[in-house]
């Protein structure tokens, strides 16, 4: 029988805890939370439902993650990333129950579909719809990309398969959380934005339809390649008037249209206003490791050329 490890990072997250691991509890031989000296109930949440809990001091996402799977003590054959917000429902965890000891052995990486609920409304336009994100892989065979935003699973050595059960990431903060989050995300993009111009951090291996999702390597090319060569005031408009008149965002009614205007245009302007910022900044410095150093003490983030 082929057995998974689960393993979520959390940092305060007493709100969502307990209701993901409800999602994972009777199909995990192994959880493992990796907390960053949370202040609230996450730990003795964690601990009520079985979890192996290390405390480890937070980076990032990327950095955080792989070090849970270099020193987390895993014997699982598969391991399964799962956020603290996010919900296994009960026929993908039947699907991964029953799917998992008769994967042939190429198979090294299984794609879910997350589908995404805002302000407690399902957004099924604008893009939205379905992300299909690489969540489960042997172990020994998968890597997270070293990025300060939007990193995904990679993996090696054989091929993906998608799983189509229920799988959510539904937040239950309020708006606040959902702007300060943002506003956080949108410096560290902008840091990953400067990088691929700059070249002042070393950057992961490119995202490949073999090694990752199709959709979020597709997805990344375009980002980088032409996305990013707009413009911000040009591109975060039109960004926005493409996910909401020609994917049709308006069809998600209210909570739609607040959430394709926050994170379709407010984020996108915002990740380009405080590229230009850094840029300004950064006038007349060539050497990587002044742009480092000033672009760490900008944003006041610990980079370093790792």
């Amino acid at each position: 029988m082929a057995s998974l490890a689960v393993v979520i990072l959390t940092f305060n997250e007493e709100l969502h805890l307990a209701r993901a691991l409800n999602g994972v509890a009777g199909m995990a031989k192994e959880i493992f939370v990796i907390d960053s000296c949370s202040s609230d109930q996450t730990r003795e949440i964690a601990k009520r439902y079985g979890a192996v809990v290390i405390e480890h001091p937070f980076l990032n996402y990327a950095k955080q993650f792989q070090w849970a799977l270099d020193n987390a003590p895993i014997t699982a054959d598969w391991i399964m990333r799962l956020d603290a917000d996010e919900i296994v429902e009960a026929d993908l965890a039947t699907e991964i129950e029953d799917k998992l000891p008769i994967l042939p052995n190429h198979v090294v990486g299984i794609n879910l579909k997350r589908k995404l609920v805002f302000m407690n409304r399902t957004i099924n336009y604008g893009g939205r719809r379905i992300l299909v994100l690489l969540r489960i892989w042997r172990r020994g065979q998968g890597y997270i990309e070293d990025r300060w935003m939007d990193e995904h699973m990679v993996v090696h050595g054989g091929s993906t398969v998608t799983f189509e059960g229920g799988f959510a990431d539904h937040n239950l903060n309020n708006l606040g959380f959902f702007t300060d989050k943002h506003n956080k995300y949108a410096t560290r993009e902008a840091v990953d934005a400067l990088n691929q111009r700059l070249h002042f951090l070393n950057r992961s291996s490119r995202l490949s339809v073999e090694s990752s999702s199709y959709q979020a390597a597709i997805k990344r090319w375009i980002k980088e390649r032409v996305y990013n060569k707009i413009p911000f005031q040009f591109s975060a408009f039109a960004y926005f008037l493409y996910r909401y008149i020609v994917l049709l965002g308006f069809l998600d009614g209210k909570e739609g249209l607040i959430y394709h205007v926050l994170q379709g245009f407010w984020y996108r302007f915002l990740v380009g206003a405080k590229l230009e910022e850094l840029r300004r900044e950064l006038t007349g410095l060539a050497d990587s490791e002044e742009i480092r150093a000033k672009v760490g003490s900008l944003t006041g983030l610990k980079l370093d050329a790792s």
